[in-house]
C-alpha cells in the first residue's frame, strides 16, 4: 500500500505537468496571483480535498439522490463563473471575499493571511473537473457507482494523487505570484483579467471546448506527453498493488478440506475433491425458494448441488440457462438442488426488481440468491461469469467449469455424484437446446474507462469528453467514440452527437444499454453505413432504431451467417452503454 501511495503521488504531480490540465490552469494562476496572501494555499486545499471526495464518495451521494452523473461539472461552472463575476466587479467581489472570510476560518491569525476561504471554494471547483486528467493508478481505484465498496485505501490513493498535482500547482502559483508581485500598482486591473478569464474559462467548458481540448491532445500528441507517468502506471508494481487493493484473488476455492484427496477412497465417480465448498455468505434477497427464506449448504446436505454465478446481462451467462433449466427439470427429483448466485456485474444488476424480472423473463424455476456485495463470490475465490461448483452430498466441492460449454460433460458429473450418492438417475438424459456460440466472434468488449480496450481513440479515462469518430471503417474488433461521451468506470453515457462505432465478426450483437429515469429513447442501429434492416435486426430493433428503455441486454443484430461487418449506433442523450458480446 505505502507503494501504491508513492506511485499516486508522482503520477498526480506528472499530471500537473501535463497538457491536459492547461484548460484549468489559467484559472489556478489567475487565482494565485491575486487577492489574499493565503489564496494559493486555499486553492490547493481546496483542489485536494473536492478531488477526492468527488472521485472517492460524492457518487454515493448522487446514487442515493438520483442526482445526474453531470452534477460536479455543473456545480464547477457555477462556481468558476460566479467568482469571475464578483472579480470583474470589484465592490461585489469585496462582499463576496468577507462574507467567505466569516464563514471559512484562516488557517493562521497572522495579518495578511486573507483570501484563504475563497480559494478554498475556487480550488474545491477545479477538484470536481480534474478527473478526467487523472490516470490509470487513480482510475483503477476509483468508485465510479455506488456498487463498488467504499474503503479506506482508495480514498488514500486518491488523496495521494491529489497532494500531488496540489504541490506542483502550489509552486506555480507561488512563483507567478512572485513574477506579478511588481505589478501591485496595478491590482485592481489584474484582478480584473483574473475575473475575465474565470469567466472566459466556465463559457468555454459550458461549450465543451475543454473537453475538445483533451481530445485534441490526446489524438495529436505523443502519449508521453499527455501522460508524462503513463509507463509508471503500468508497471508490474503498480498492476499488483491495483489488484490488491481492488480485492482482486486468484483463482480456486476459499477454504480447503482437510481431508482432500486426488480421488476419495471409494468413491464410484472418479472426482477428485477440491476443497470444502463455502456456504452463501453475505447475500441479499433470495428467489424461489419457501417464502423468500435464505438457503445454507448444512441444510442441503445429503443433496448434490449446482452453484451458477450468472449475472442477467451477460450473454455467456444467457446462453447456459437452457441446459440448468433442463437438469434442474431432469434431475431435482433424483436430488439435485441448482442454486443461482446472481453477483452483478454492473450497479443496476444489483437492484432486486431487475433480477426477478430477469428470473421471470428466463422462467427459472431454481432458488437463485443475490450476491450485491460479492460475499459468496469472494469466498469461492470466483473469477467468472458463468462459473459453476458441483458440490457432493458431504458439501465438498467436486468439479468446477468456466465460461459456456462442455455440457456433456457437467451433466455426467451431475449424474456421477448422484449415484456416488445412492440416487439413482436414471437412463434417460436431459435435453436442452442451447443458443449456438459463433466460431469467429469478436471478443466482449467494454464502454467503461475501467476495461476499455481496443479503442482507435486512444486511453479511455473518466470524464466528459468529446471524441473525434474516424472517417474510414475500423480495423477488425476496433471501438471508437464520437460525440460527447460522460464516461465512468463501468459504462459510458451519451451527452450530445454521440456515435458509437465497432468493427466486428460475428453473427449476433448485444449490448447493455440503458436509459435514463427509465424513459425510452430510440437509438439508431447501421450496418456497414446503412440502417440496419429488419431481416438481419435483433428482436429488439425495427426500423432501423432500438427503442431503449429498462437497463437490460438489448439483441441488436442477427445476420444470417457470421460476417465481418461495421457497426454504428447514434445515441440520444441519456442512453448509457455498458459492454458488447457476440454471438
Amino acid at each position: 500500500m505505502v507503494l501504491l501511495l508513492a506511485f499516486a503521488l508522482v503520477a498526480g504531480a506528472a499530471t500537473a505537468l501535463s497538457p491536459c490540465v492547461l484548460p484549468v490552469l489559467p484559472v489556478v494562476l489567475s487565482a494565485g496571483v491575486t487577492g489574499g496572501r493565503r489564496r494559493p494555499l486555499g486553492v490547493v486545499v481546496g483542489l485536494t480535498l473536492s478531488f477526492a471526495f468527488a472521485t472517492v464518495a460524492l457518487v454515493y451521494v448522487i446514487d442515493a439522490l438520483g442526482l445526474p452523473d453531470s452534477l460536479l461539472r455543473d456545480l464547477a461552472i457555477a462556481v468558476l463563473l460566479g467568482f469571475g463575476i464578483a472579480l470583474l466587479v470589484p465592490a461585489l467581489g469585496a462582499r463576496v471575499e468577507a462574507w467567505i472570510g466569516r464563514i471559512v476560518p484562516k488557517p493562521t491569525a497572522r495579518p495578511g493571511g486573507d483570501g484563504f476561504g475563497s480559494g478554498l471554494l475556487v480550488g474545491a471547483s477545479l477538484g470536481l473537473v480534474y478527473a478526467p486528467c487523472a490516470g490509470p493508478i487513480l482510475a483503477g481505484v476509483i468508485t465510479v457507482s455506488a456498487a463498488q465498496p467504499f474503503t479506506a485505501g482508495r480514498l488514500a490513493v486518491a488523496l495521494a494523487y491529489a497532494i500531488g498535482s496540489a504541490a506542483v500547482l502550489y509552486a506555480l502559483m507561488i512563483g507567478g505570484r512572485r513574477l506579478t508581485g511588481r505589478l501591485v500598482r496595478h491590482a485592481g486591473r489584474l484582478q480584473v483579467a483574473t475575473g475575465a478569464v474565470m469567466v472566459a474559462v466556465a463559457l468555454a467548458m459550458v461549450a465543451d471546448l475543454d473537453t475538445d481540448f483533451q481530445t485534441a491532445i490526446a489524438d495529436d500528441l505523443p502519449a508521453v506527453l499527455v501522460n508524462p507517468s503513463g509507463e509508471l502506471e503500468r508497471g508490474g508494481g503498480v498492476t499488483d498493488e491495483l489488484a490488491r487493493l481492488r480485492g482482486d484473488r486468484a483463482e480456486g476455492l476459499g477454504t480447503a478440506d482437510a481431508d482432500a484427496a486426488p480421488v476419495p477412497p471409494g468413491s464410484a465417480s472418479g472426482l477428485p475433491v477440491l476443497g470444502r465448498a463455502p456456504d452463501f455468505t453475505g447475500t441479499q434477497r433470495w428467489f424461489n425458494t419457501a417464502g423468500g427464506r435464505p438457503l445454507s449448504l448444512d441444510g442441503l446436505r445429503g443433496q448434490v448441488v449446482l452453484v451458477d454465478f450468472w449475472t442477467y446481462t451477460c450473454i455467456n451467462c444467457i446462453r447456459t440457462l437452457p441446459y440448468l433449466k433442463a437438469w434442474d427439470e431432469r434431475y431435482r427429483d433424483a436430488g439435485l438442488t441448482i442454486v443461482g448466485v446472481h453477483t452483478p456485474e454492473f450497479p443496476f444488476e444489483r437492484d432486486a426488481g431487475n433480477v426477478a424480472d430477469a428470473i421471470d423473463r428466463s422462467e427459472l424455476r431454481y432458488p437463485v440468491v443475490q450476491d450485491n456485495d460479492y460475499a459468496t463470490w469472494d469466498a469461492y475465490a470466483n473469477r467468472y461469469w458463468p462459473a459453476k461448483y458441483l458440490i457432493d452430498a458431504r458439501g465438498r466441492v467436486r468439479y468446477t467449469h468456466f465460461g459456456e460449454g462442455s455440457y456433456d460433460e457437467t451433466e455426467e458429473a451431475i449424474r456421477a455424484l448422484l449415484e456416488e450418492a445412492g440416487d439413482e438417475p436414471g437412463a434417460e438424459r436431459a435435453q436442452a437446446r442451447g443458443e449456438p456460440v459463433g466460431e469467429r466472434a469478436t471478443p466482449e468488449s467494454y464502454l467503461g474507462a475501467a476495461r476499455a480496450e481496443r479503442f482507435v481513440n486512444g486511453p479511455i479515462a473518466p470524464g466528459v469528453r468529446r471524441y473525434r469518430l474516424p472517417a474510414g471503417p475500423l480495423p477488425l474488433n476496433g471501438l471508437a467514440y464520437g460525440g460527447t461521451w460522460s464516461v465512468a468506470d463501468d459504462s459510458a453515457t451519451a451527452v450530445r452527437r454521440a456515435r458509437l462505432r465497432l468493427g466486428f465478426a460475428a453473427q449476433r450483437v448485444f449490448l447493455v444499454l440503458g436509459s435514463e429515469g427509465g424513459r425510452p429513447r430510440p437509438v439508431g442501429v447501421r450496418l456497414d453505413g446503412r440502417p440496419l434492416p429488419d431481416a438481419l435486426a435483433g428482436p429488439d430493433v425495427a426500423d432501423g432504431r432500438a427503442r431503449v428503455a429498462e437497463q437490460r441486454l438489448y439483441r441488436l443484430v442477427e445476420l444470417r451467417r457470421p460476417g465481418v461487418h461495421q457497426l454504428t449506433l447514434e445515441l440520444p442523450p441519456g442512453v448509457s452503454g455498458y459492454a458488447f458480446t457476440f454471438g
